[in-house]
């Protein structure tokens, strides 16, 4: 069997657009009962007559981050509170956190999406998957828990760091599949290294990668360390978690499950859509969540649509790895910069490791920037071949974003280690102190 669910995998486009409608309608149907969207759609004369076609989708208005926040902790909750069975929400660090309420229903098609997720990418109720995500309010943690019991692999629910242990159990338990951020994939394969193991001799074939931004170029390098095949993940806590998107074996851009989300690609400016594959903003409509539905959720996550039929056989569209957010970018000197742009030369130099840090300030009141990469185990002391090195990567540099950095080249292990997401930007500058 090549599809976990062969009938809404490959689904025509009209079946879909008419399967879409449906479940638009009844979407607002539901949000129209939290006491957030009952306004909203007050104030629009907004009901679900309101839509007749897909495109009457941009007759309702958006949802921000920050309505959420405002709402919190239970404005947006349009079913019952006494058949929700779970909540996560965000971290909350600055200000209120956003919270997403699910029934069990909720719940049931969020596992199925990750195991159709999983099920795309090779993995069966034979492998082991060993989860390397935090668990708790973090979605990715009983996201993943939950798809791969669904898919009935035997589930390593290992958690985020300590990565002796996890590849302890990766060797012990014969893991054939692992779920892990890719700043912590690089980590856990110098990890690897350092106890004098060759991933090559363990079970591992599979890797999950997402949640943070990556390059090809990054994934590429992490197939390498560890002799896998790494395939990338699309979520958002507000949309569940793990399993919006993903990629097939083809590795060329992740099939959004269309049954369940509806997505927009935006003019993050004028709110207008833009043509198959133009970056934008990512703009998303829950299609199956009863308890907290959400419409027109701008996301902040710069992608693509990838235009083409996929070689694998399902007709859901495809977007392009995530190319950074649009509250990420920094601008200084004038010029649009996302820390990709950044990485995408750095991987480029064998000598350089994976840890890097970007840090913004002011110095005679002119922006400076001032890039800080690790060196590998293998690299030089020789001072000559590393300024040699130094001025390589700052015309290169150059050369992707326009404006000369300030590189230094540090020792390995110098710089901070995160076990969750890397921070990548430090903004010193004056006007944001």
């Amino acid at each position: 069997m090549k599809y976990w669910e062969e009938e809404i995998e490959t689904i025509s486009p009209e079946n879909l657009q008419k399967l879409q409608l449906e479940r638009i309608k009844k979407t607002i149907t539901i949000a129209g009962n939290s006491p957030f969207y009952k306004e909203v759609f007050r104030e629009h004369n907004i009901s679900a007559d309101t839509i007749q076609s897909l495109d009457d989708i941009r007759k309702l208005p958006f949802t921000t981050k920050a309505q959420m926040r405002d709402s919190y902790p239970f404005g947006l909750v349009a079913g019952d509170l006494k058949d929700a069975v779970r909540l996560h929400s965000s971290s909350g660090t600055t200000g209120n956190p956003t919270v997403i309420v699910h029934s069990q229903h909720d719940l049931d098609s969020w596992a199925n999406l990750v195991a159709r997720c999983l099920y795309m990418v090779g993995l069966r109720s034979t492998d082991v998957f060993q989860n390397s995500s935090g668990y708790g309010m973090f979605t990715g943690g009983l996201g993943f828990q939950y798809g791969a019991e669904r898919l009935k692999a035997l589930t390593v629910p290992a958690a985020a760091g300590n990565s002796k242990r996890q590849i302890k159990f990766i060797t012990d338990f014969k893991t054939t599949a692992l779920h892990a951020i890719p700043s912590y994939a690089i980590r856990l394969a110098e990890v690897f290294q350092e106890e004098g193991i060759d991933p090559k001799d363990t079970s591992l074939t599979t890797l999950i990668i997402g949640a943070e931004p990556h390059t090809d170029e990054q994934r590429k390098k992490i197939e390498k360390m560890l002799n896998v095949k790494a395939y990338n993940s699309f979520g958002m806590s507000e949309m569940n978690g793990p399993g919006v998107a993903f990629e097939c074996t083809e590795q060329n851009g992740m099939h959004f499950w269309e049954d369940c989300f509806y997505v927009e690609i935006i003019n993050p400016e004028t709110g207008n859509p833009v043509p198959d594959g133009e970056i934008g903003e990512l703009v998303l409509t829950t299609l199956d969540r009863e308890m907290m539905p959400l419409i027109r959720y701008r996301t902040r996550d710069l992608t693509r649509i990838i235009p083409g039929k996929c070689p694998c056989g399902r007709t859901h569209l495809r977007i392009d790895r995530i190319k950074g957010r649009s509250d990420d970018m920094f601008i200084i000197k004038g010029v649009n910069i996302f820390p990709m742009q950044v990485e995408k030369i750095l991987v480029q130099f064998p000598a350089l490791g994976s840890n890097y840090l970007i840090t913004l300030t002011t110095r005679d009141s002119q922006d400076e920037m001032v890039v800080e990469v690790e060196l590998s185990d293998l690299s030089t002391d020789n001072y000559i071949e590393l300024e040699n090195l130094r001025k390589d990567i700052t015309r290169q540099l150059r050369d992707e974003i326009l404006i000369t950095p300030k590189v230094k080249l540090v020792k390995k292990g110098s710089l901070p280690q995160s076990e969750g997401k890397a921070v990548r930007v430090k903004d010193l500058r004056n006007n944001n102190s």
